[in-house]
């Protein structure tokens, strides 16, 4: 359809409860459809993007979007999106685009479709009646992830080790190989078929390999997941498929710590996890790894190896 059609009239708007922390988007049309959600653990520019990526996915035909998010409008029209691309995904100063994960989804459909889309910025909080209500909608959605982030005691911790965010006396750690062979893979699922989706809460810091796959099988089998991370989104720069499988557990956690390790030392930051855990579970699955298995049973827990 060109752009000489008629246009939907659409507006996006992101909202975030402390930034990071439960966030909500949303999109309104002029003609009365809309849609929301939103994320236990995000950031209000994570939300601003998602936004406009669930409008895209909901509606077809010529889009007129209005955002009161620069970051937004500035990417499509002044075409922020093409260095990513020609460099990689990576930023003038040569580093991971944030939120890509969302960002290439995104940029892939307005590739697809840029005949018939059109970006506006729009000032917010300004009185503009369609921009209150996707506002009103979007933080609406994060109000519903408020009571469950509490519930699950999200903590980010600038510096230190914190508490545990969850009962350790039922916490079950799995960790191990990136690379799991078909015989791992087959141990692993069948140690997660031996825990108790009413008793159980597994602990993972969603690497990829073990931690991810036992993390999306638990899921599956009504277990509990809570997610350690080494540094805050350590998925950037991953294969968009292992974004996707990532971003879809850490959305189902019961409950999230984001470390304060640093990036551009990601072995020194998995150590700081590694400890943090070992002295917060009651038990590990470790595969592939005797001596982290060994280290885990010097901290007092109880340990399946699965070599």
């Amino acid at each position: 359809m060109a752009k000489d059609e008629p246009a939907t009239e659409v507006y996006t708007d992101g909202a975030c409860k402390g930034n990071p922390g439960p966030g909500g988007w949303a999109w309104v049309t002029t003609d009365g459809r809309f849609g929301n959600g939103g994320a236990h653990h995000t950031t209000n520019q994570r939300m601003e993007v998602e936004a406009v990526l669930e409008a895209l996915r909901a509606l077809t035909g010529h889009l007129h979007i209005h955002s009161d998010s620069t970051y937004v409008v500035n990417c499509f029209n002044d075409k922020w999106y093409e260095g990513w691309i020609r460099r990689g995904w990576k930023n003038s100063q040569k580093r991971p685009v944030a939120n890509r994960d969302l960002w290439e989804p995104l940029v892939d459909l307005y590739l697809e479709r840029r005949s018939e889309i059109d970006f506006t910025w729009v000032k917010g909080h300004a009185g503009d009646p369609m921009n209150e209500q996707a506002d009103l909608l979007a933080v609406e959605a994060a109000e519903r992830f408020v009571d469950s982030a509490a519930k699950a005691a999200t903590a980010t911790v600038a510096a230190g080790l914190p508490d545990a965010a969850w009962p350790s006396d039922r916490s079950i750690w799995v960790v191990g190989v990136t690379a799991p062979d078909k015989d791992q893979s087959a141990a692993i699922e069948r140690a997660i078929d031996r825990l108790d989706p009413g008793a159980d809460l597994l602990v993972s810091g969603l690497r990829r390999g073990t931690e991810l796959e036992a993390a999306e099988l638990a899921l599956k089998r009504g277990v509990d997941v809570a997610v350690v991370l080494p540094f805050d989104n350590p998925a950037d720069g991953w294969p968009p498929s292992d974004r996707e499988r990532f971003e879809k557990v850490r959305r189902s956690a019961v409950g999230l710590v984001a470390l304060a390790g640093s990036r551009s030392e990601p072995a020194k930051a998995v150590d700081q996890r590694n400890k943090w855990v070992c002295e917060t579970v009651v038990g590990a699955i470790v595969v592939g790894d005797p001596g982290l298995a060994d280290r885990v049973e010097a901290a007092g827990a109880s340990v399946i190896r699965i070599p």
